[in-house]
């Protein structure tokens, strides 16, 4: 989808000096004034007859003069809508976001589309902007990965003369779409690439920059890149004082717990997840807070409180599933399905895993496709059943190195190579070792460029 460019800031769709120019006629007819009345004192009334005749559009600072004498706003002088109809659409938009915020996504879309339409109709660029945002987060929530990007990318087309701390919402988007198809390094490539732009620009603000970096943790983490999801961790925890968002610091609180999950340091992690879901819960957005009761359901079982843990994964898949966040219940079944195997109840695990598969492919989850082929490898490991354990983690190993995710990449190397060397396959059993400690031993090195520059206030 290509943004539609328009011929001013301001200026509707459509819009040519002639369109400006009968509106100040009718107006200052309406009014009872003359040209020379409408003129002064900043202008001469030559000045007035020309932009009525429609020759040339006058500056912005002769448009808010005239907009100031007739008595209406600079928008509707300028764009010809009445400047409560900007206003009523940002309202609705605001209701949209609300409806998504409850995790009816597939009502904020409805919503957002026929938005969408008035602001395409009115030439309102900014709110076509937020409205693109929404239905790329809608369409994040639904599992729609592809219409998810065209979204963001339409939106960061719409604001690329724009601040980029007014485009930033639109690039984390996109590498959240990149993310969770399995894109990893791209994903870190593009919040990298706006990171550096902030800090080198000048343009350090602290709610895009907390934004950026806490968008950032996830794909270290799954590349294996665990110092920079710590160091972007620390970063975001220094700014998140200037930040004004709750929800922006849930979210950093959110992320920053699988770092500390990473270290071992769980009553911490547990900590940070408490005060997100704190937060969560007071703002009514129920599908963050399902991601909060998904990763305490993780604590409880690296604790080894699995019956925790199926409680915590239960609740985190009851609330997505019946929000129709098909691409996330996926993902929190998959861990499910990890303790259930752990609880011995290897049966359920096993079903749970093969209807998971039919929702989760390379383009849609490979990270967590790999995940389910590992568990079910695990499966038929313990029953002996050699060589489709095999299969299956070979299936992950190809999922994950397409994917980039190397801490996982070496435990499926080690599993692989473990299985191997039981059967007396000792050679292509070293092979599996070799490939794990490559991986182990260069983790996050396959982004596309140096760690991003630290930000002078943090």
């Amino acid at each position: 989808m290509r943004a539609k460019r328009t011929a001013g800031r301001n200026a509707g769709p459509e819009e040519e000096p002639g369109d400006l120019g009968r509106r100040v006629q009718n107006l200052r007819n309406e009014r009872g004034l003359t040209q020379r009345q409408l003129a002064e004192p900043a202008c001469t009334p030559a000045y007035i007859s020309t932009p009525e005749a429609g020759r040339v559009r006058p500056p912005e600072a002769a448009v808010r003069h005239l907009a100031e004498r007739l008595g209406v706003t600079y928008e509707e002088l300028a764009t010809g809508r009445p400047a409560r109809l900007a206003t009523a659409l940002r309202l609705e938009l605001v209701e949209a976001q609300r409806t998504l915020a409850t995790g009816a996504a597939e009502d904020a879309a409805a919503a957002y589309l026929r938005l969408l339409a008035e602001t395409d109709r009115d030439g309102l660029e900014e709110e076509r902007a937020t409205a693109l945002l929404g239905l790329g987060h809608c369409a994040l929530e639904t599992g729609d990965l592809p219409a998810a990007r065209e979204h963001f990318e339409a939106a960061e087309g719409l604001l690329a003369d724009a601040p980029l701390p007014r485009r930033a919402p639109a690039v984390r988007g996109r590498a959240v779409a990149h993310l969770l198809a399995g894109e990893l390094r791209y994903a870190c490539y593009l919040l990298e690439s706006a990171i550096d732009e902030l800090n080198t620009s000048g343009l350090q603000d602290p709610g895009a920059l907390l934004l950026l970096y806490t968008a950032a943790i996830a794909p270290y983490m799954d590349m294996g890149a665990h110092a920079r999801a710590a160091q972007a961790g620390e970063l975001a925890l220094a700014l998140a004082p200037r930040v004004s968002d709750p929800e922006l610091v849930a979210g950093l609180h959110r992320s920053v717990a699988r770092t500390l999950i990473a270290a071992g340091r769980t009553a911490e992690a547990d900590a940070s997840l408490a005060k997100a879901a704190e937060i969560y819960q007071q703002l009514q957005i129920r599908t963050e807070l399902a991601h909060c009761h998904w990763m305490r359901g993780y604590v409880r079982a690296q604790d080894g409180d699995l019956s925790g843990a199926e409680s915590e994964l239960c609740a985190a898949r009851d609330m997505l599933a019946s929000k129709r966040a098909s691409l996330y219940t996926a993902q929190v079944e998959v861990e499910l399905a990890d303790v259930l195997r752990r609880r011995g109840e290897t049966t359920r695990a096993q079903e749970l895993l093969h209807r998971l598969l039919g929702e989760l492919h390379p383009d849609r989850g490979s990270v967590h496709a790999g995940g389910a082929h590992r568990l079910l490898g695990l499966i038929h490991e313990d029953r002996g059943e050699l060589e489709s354990a095999e299969e299956h983690y070979v299936t992950a190993l190809s999922l994950l190195e397409r994917a980039g995710a190397a801490g996982d990449l070496a435990d499926i190397c080690r599993l692989l190579g473990d299985l191997l060397r039981r059967v007396g396959r000792t050679e292509a059993a070293m092979d599996a070792y070799r490939t794990g400690l490559g991986h182990r031993a260069s983790p996050g090195t396959t982004t596309l460029g140096p760690s991003p520059v630290r930000p002078p206030t943090a």
